[in-house]
């Protein structure tokens, strides 16, 4: 490697040359053995020096590659992607998985397109809630395509291997077949926390109802609107059927008990209260009264007053009920502006 004059091995090299020939004769030989080591261990070093310079230099161009492909996080950033994995993290011991069973009849298309509309814009947090409509086996041609292509766009229907009915057992049936259909090893289990049936006549605030259950038993649970109507006490005799929900295992007691089998008749939620009393299940009651309750009109012993902290109306038989209980709660507040059209 050439050395430059300006170089600090040039200098060196210089100084001992001087200090070389200063010496006294007496002492030449011994100056000119320790110049020779000298300048050899003076190569050794920039040889030294310039495989190393190569070597850095190939790193630093090996970082700045890969740096420049990696992808540039500001703090922010970083910040926010850390509390977003422990947010998800944590928060999936807390989520809540609810399926929602709505009775209807195969022929009730426009019940179901109108329930998904409801149901479809609600979106509770950390939570699973699916709406799914049940009926019997599909009896009609027209069934066979119809639902079919129900099917094949929303995947919410449940058809049950029964004859279609309201209280000879349909409820049981509903029930009693979950858990052969939805128990699956590639799942979470249970499938959900909760399963509930509801009326079509029925709106749930999903986001409400959901708040309603996380403090609450995940095991022999059993909630609703306890009737009759003036009681609080959930222990004395049952649920309305505007809807009622259990616990995962008390649907697998339903499927494995006798008790049921020997009680399928009658009005559908007392029945099902009556299976619990006699199987002495739901030590666990929740009544959810007055946040669940008929539509103010006409007034009854079981209506009460549209007010914010409601779970659910029962009793929507007309449309016009529904668009006042809809407006009341202004589940439209969301619509987001467009040139496409013009709503005031």
């Amino acid at each position: 490697m050439p050395i430059s004059a300006s170089s600090p091995l040039h200098h060196l090299l210089s100084m001992s040359t001087i200090h070389a020939d200063t010496m006294k004769p007496s002492r030449s030989s011994n100056g000119q053995r320790f110049i020779i080591t000298s300048f050899f261990f003076i190569v050794f070093l920039c040889i030294l020096a310039s495989i190393n310079e190569v070597r850095f230099d190939s790193f630093l161009r090996f970082g700045r590659c890969a740096f420049s492909r990696a992808p540039h996080y500001s703090s922010e950033e970083k910040f926010l992607a850390a509390n977003s994995s422990s947010t998800s993290n944590s928060s999936s011991t807390d989520d809540v998985r609810i399926l929602i069973g709505i009775p209807t009849l195969p022929d009730h298309y426009h019940k179901r397109h109108f329930l998904r509309l409801v149901y479809g814009i609600q979106s509770p947090q950390n939570a699973k809630v699916d709406v799914k409509f049940v009926f019997c086996n599909l009896t009609k041609e027209d069934q066979k395509v119809l639902v079919a292509l129900e099917i094949m766009r929303y995947n919410d229907i449940i058809i049950l291997n029964c004859r279609e009915n309201m209280n000879q057992g349909k409820t049981y049936t509903y029930f009693s077949s979950l858990p052969e259909m939805l128990n699956n090893t590639d799942g979470p289990f249970p499938p959900y926390h909760y399963v509930m049936k509801a009326d079509d006549d029925s709106y749930f605030r999903l986001e409400n109802l959901v708040e309603s259950l996380r403090p609450l038993p995940r095991e022999d649970l059993y909630y609703g609107y306890v009737i009759p109507c003036p009681s609080m006490d959930p222990f004395v005799q049952y649920m309305s059927g505007m809807g009622y929900l259990v616990s995962w295992d008390i649907v697998e007691w339903i499927k494995e008990s006798d008790i049921p089998l020997k009680h399928l008749e009658g009005p559908e939620d007392k029945v099902f209260g009556e299976w619990l009393r006699d199987g002495h299940r739901a030590k666990n009651r929740y009544n959810a009264k007055w946040s669940m309750y008929n539509f103010p009109e006409p007034p009854t012993r079981c209506t009460r007053e549209l007010w914010p902290d409601t779970i659910a109306v029962h009793l929507l038989k007309t449309q016009e009920k529904w668009i006042r209980t809809l407006n009341y709660f202004n589940v439209t507040k969301n619509l987001k502006p467009s040139k496409l059209y013009h709503i005031p």
